[in-house]
């Protein structure tokens, strides 16, 4: 069904990024786990290869080949490694306030560097006291001449210590027109970065928090007009963060379905195959439909948003239904793979650990069920992709692969 989505050129894009997931990340996995230290090498050899690009325009020198096709990227890298698909997935999210905020001053000087993999973006919005709730930020960015003087700390940044341009959105002022977001370029002065945190899962992936002191940066680096910033954060999460989780959530599902199929059909019970056993084909053919569930859910979304008839409710629904599925097969798969589960040469342990990290970023699944609930009452104020469909439909181009 899914494949009613999908041009043959989707295909192909989706054959090269898995033939270089299998050759060049899959044998770095066990290491990455063992080390965890933050992976730099790979993810810049992956931007090298215009992956970031996927939704910059090719007069940008992006690869113009659309939300779908960005999707699968994500996904096919986060079958084989979930924190290298984390990376690249934070990255394209960082593009998403330049694309549809930047002046095109901005555009030219940035997203060629983005689109050649000389330039890794993040997006900093997460303190301390604010996640979704964003008019609770309360770093600050004062205007003083033809600078502004940014003091604040932002938490759980994608790519935080890899990353060569911050996104950061402060407090310019007060209600809900009191937010601006301005770009900072990594080792600008007074922008320091606190020693990477130990994680659960997705080791690998730069997951940290800048600190800002006094840090100047010229008034030309913000984003759109004063007061944007509301706009920029949550237009950003919606139309990039709400599906590119779903696609990392995807592509770990889908590696649980292939090692638990594998496993079942290698492992014997009372003389044979585990996979004849009646409850376990039951539990195979759950994760089988949660799988084709969530694929649809969020390829759905994409393709909407590529033709320019985008919808923020599928976008809420495509990570809702991605990050809880995930969890619902990886705990069935475990039980099937009972103690064999937790050994570390099994990667279902980890499966289980990096599925866990789908859940709080670009909202919660209560967050996602509460915007899912105002378009049921018809109370919704959330409409990016009906804003921003020019745009976002002028983003897909025929695709071009190597």
């Amino acid at each position: 069904m899914s494949d009613h989505y999908l041009t043959e050129q989707h295909h192909q894009l989706r054959a090269e990024v898995r033939a270089f997931a299998l050759s060049k990340v899959a044998p770095r996995v066990a290491d990455m786990e063992l080390a965890k230290r933050v992976e730099t090498d790979l993810v810049r050899e992956i931007a090298g290869r215009g992956w970031i690009g996927a939704t910059i325009g090719q007069e940008y020198g992006g690869m113009g080949t659309g939300h779908l096709a960005k999707t699968i990227i994500i996904e096919e890298l986060s079958r084989v490694s979930a924190a290298v698909g984390a990376a690249v997935q934070a990255s394209q999210l960082g593009t998403a306030k330049i694309i549809h905020f930047g002046s095109e001053e901005q555009k030219r000087a940035w997203l060629p560097r983005i689109a050649a993999g000389e330039c890794l973006p993040t997006i900093a919005v997460t303190e301390h006291g604010s996640g979704s709730h964003l008019l609770g930020m309360e770093m600050r960015a004062r205007r003083e001449g033809r600078h502004y003087v940014l003091n604040g700390r932002k938490i759980y940044v994608g790519n935080s210590h890899i990353g060569d341009l911050h996104g950061v959105v402060a407090r310019t002022g007060e209600g809900t027109r009191g937010l601006s977001a301005f770009l900072v370029e990594a080792g600008r002065p007074g922008l320091t970065l606190s020693a990477p945190a130990g994680t659960l899962g997705l080791h690998g992936f730069s997951f940290g928090e800048l600190r800002f002191h006094n840090c100047r940066v010229p008034a030309g680096s913000r984003l759109g007009t004063e007061g944007d910033g509301r706009d920029i954060a949550d237009s950003s999460s919606v139309l990039y963060g709400r599906p590119n989780l779903a696609a990392v959530a995807l592509g770990i599902h889908q590696a649980i379905l292939d090692q638990v199929t594998k496993f079942a059909n290698e492992r014997t019970r009372y003389g044979r195959p585990l996979v004849k056993l009646p409850n376990i084909k039951l539990k195979l053919g759950l994760i089988e439909s949660r799988v084709m569930s969530a694929r649809l859910a969020v390829y759905h979304a994409t393709h909407l948003l590529d033709i320019g008839e985008g919808d923020d409710a599928a976008l809420f629904n495509a990570k809702l239904v991605n990050a809880e599925l995930v969890l619902d097969s990886v705990r069935a798969a475990m039980e099937i793979h009972a103690a064999a589960g937790l050994t570390t040469d099994i990667p279902m342990e980890r499966y289980l650990r990096d599925a866990q990290h789908i859940q709080a970023p670009a909202g919660t699944s209560d967050v996602q069920a509460l915007r899912l609930a105002e378009v049921a009452l018809g109370t919704s104020e959330s409409r990016w992709s009906q804003l921003l469909a020019d745009v976002l439909a002028a983003e897909k181009k025929p695709l071009a692969l190597s």
